[in-house]
This record gives C-alpha cells, structure tokens and sequence, in this order.
C-alpha cells in the first residue's frame, strides 16, 4: 500500500450524523482518506421545540490541543473548516494554518445552522473573513453566508452570487464556491465557481424530496478530499457536486425536522469509488 492521504476537519458535532465532523468524517473516507478532526463545538437540536439548535463551543486552548495532537504525525494533504464557535477558536486555526504552511485549504464559513437565518456569532464572521479568508485554497460559502462576507446582503439571482463572488475574492480568498443549491427559483440547484477570472456554473436537476442536512458540510469536504487526491480546484469542485448530489439523492426522512444526506450515496450508486 502507498502513502496514506491525511485529512483533517476543524468543526463542530453534529450527533444527528449529517453534517459537522460526522460528515466530514464519513467523506473523507469516500475519497480514499484518512481523516482527522478536531472538534470546536457541539451542537444540539431539541426536538421538544421545533428542533431548536444549541451551540456550545469548546475552549480554544483544547482546540489547540487537538490540533497538536493531530499534527504531530505529520502535516495534512488537505483541511477543512466548519463551524468554529468564537473568535479565539478563529485565531488558533489561523496560526495553525501559518505555522504549518498548510495547502489545501478549504474554508466553510458556517454562520447559521440549517433551518435558521440569523448569524451564530456576528464576531466570528468578520474574524473568518479577516483571518481566515485570506488563508483559503477554496471558501464554500451558502447564499446566507456570501452575502455577509461580500457585504451585499441578501443574494437572489445568479447574477447577484457573481458580483459576491467578486468581492470575497477580492477579500483574499484564492477560489470561491458560492452554494446556491436549491435556494435559488427555477427546476435546478445551482452551485457558482469563480476563480478570480472566469466563472463556472454548476447545476443539476433539483431533488424532491430533498433530503439535504448536511450538504453544505459535506460538498465542503468532499472538496478537501478532491484536493488530497491531486486534483486542481475546478475538478475537485465538479466532483463534489457529483457526490453531494447523490448523497442528498440517497439521504432519509431522519425525524419531521430533518432529512440527513447519505454519504455513501455515490458509491452505492455507481458500485464505485468517486474517484
């Protein structure tokens, strides 16, 4: 056997298995890696009140921690954000990253938890676009979330997730993946890839029932894994859109509140690894 391609995730848990490092985890190993992670917070959802979402994250210094832990084996072909909690956790993933001279870095900028509209922590956001930003191979920000870091708040069209597209990039960030996905009007989910010179639209046919908790996390990190294989941004982008898109295809009814994806969709699917 060859080299193992090592992964990493710094977010949060998800104990409904959908997204956070749950996600990360399981998709990483889709893509033939061996994946770390690092946990920043968990996350809870009371189903005695509408599945209200509550956050509780860990101390910054035990985030450096386990960031030590991990890197002592050596460095990471790839890494991936989530949810990060405060800004301090901010700061040690930022030094974390400069230390090592970390590549392939893919930064989700998790701001709200699916269902709800309100940032987590105004703090956080503007410390993940001035710290973290400018560290990205790739950010993956949903619609919500580009209309934060670009400034131009609420975003409804095509034409309005390029012009956001812009300004993030502008912002440091190397490529930017806007996640359109089933927010947008019209049959198809739509996924934006803009470089810093051209723009690449990705789209397929919306599913009904979309069973997507966890999409953003998971076509975040099949990106990352993308990146550990070899492949360059763009190709990695259209493979994450291959698999998220079969993991939702095959994703269940969890409970009335949640539909999770299934992260082995693609391989089920196909009889094949995505790669």
């Amino acid at each position: 056997m060859g080299s193992v391609l090592k992964t990493l995730t710094v977010a949060g848990s998800d104990s409904s298995g959908g997204a956070g490092i749950q996600a990360d985890l399981k998709t990483f190993e889709e893509y033939g890696t061996y994946g770390f992670s690092a946990l920043t917070t968990i996350v809870t959802m009371d189903p005695d009140q509408d599945w209200h979402h509550r956050v509780y994250p860990i101390d910054a210094a035990l985030v450096a921690e386990q960031l030590k832990t991990i890197l002592a084996g050596g460095p990471v072909a790839a890494m991936k954000t989530g949810m990060l909690g405060s800004v301090e956790i901010i700061q040690v993933v930022e030094s974390m990253i400069k230390a090592n001279d970390q590549q392939n870095v893919v930064i989700d900028p998790v701001m709200v938890c699916k269902g709800e509209d309100e940032v987590l922590n105004p703090d956080s956001a503007d410390a993940i676009r001035d710290l973290l930003l400018p560290l990205a191979t790739v950010v993956t920000p949903n619609l919500f979330e580009a209309g934060v870091l670009s400034g131009l708040g609420k975003l409804s069209t095509l034409d309005d997730m390029k012009q956001a597209a812009i300004k993030i990039h502008e912002i440091g960030a190397q490529n930017v993946v806007i996640k359109g996905g089933k927010a947008l009007d019209g049959d198809h989910a739509i996924d934006l890839y803009y470089d810093g010179q051209e723009f690449t639209v990705f789209e397929t046919q919306k599913i009904e029932p979309a069973h997507n908790h966890g999409a953003g996390c998971t076509f975040a990190a099949a990106i990352t894994g993308g990146l550990a294989n070899g492949l360059n941004v763009k190709e990695a982008v259209a493979k994450a859109k291959d698999f998220v898109t079969e993991a939702i295809a095959s994703g269940y009814q969890f409970n009335e509140y949640v539909g999770p994806v299934f992260h082995a969709g693609y391989r089920l699917k196909h009889k094949a690894n995505i790669l």
